[in-house]
């Protein structure tokens, strides 16, 4: 498969996926890119909600990733109680449109991955790695 704009000319990546992967790095990201995508501004609350398992310093820590990196705008109504929601930028929007493809294929072969993981999991619980 080849691709022109997948090239190792850009200067500090290897190529355009390198690019993305560095920008979505993290167990989080994509979900939180995600997540906000599917309606608007978001609450912490509710985002907190949506990815389980995350804990609070791990989503704090990825929100400000992303915000430093310009997909996600944060905006405090200083207000109290506090107030505080989240929502994708366009560059942000577009990321998001970036990944639909792969929330497909997940969904497509959700079957084949569980067997995949637990065939995984019993083979760590051997000793072996996958």
């Amino acid at each position: 498969m080849s691709n022109p704009t997948c090239t190792p000319t850009l200067p500090g990546f290897t190529c355009g996926l390198d690019a993305t992967l560095r920008v979505i790095a993290g167990k989080w990201k994509p979900l939180i890119l995600y997540f906000l995508a599917q309606g608007g501004p978001t609450r912490y609350g509710e985002l907190r909600r949506a990815i389980r398992d995350v804990s609070d310093k791990m989503l704090i820590q990825q929100l400000k990733e992303l915000e430093a990196d310009g997909l996600v705008k944060r905006t405090d109504y200083r207000e109290i109680p506090p107030r505080v929601d989240y929502s994708l930028t366009p560059l942000g929007v577009s990321l998001a449109g970036a990944l639909v493809p792969l929330c497909q294929w997940g969904e497509q072969n959700m079957a084949e991955v569980t067997r995949v993981f637990a065939r995984r999991a019993a083979w760590a619980r051997k000793g072996r790695t996958a």
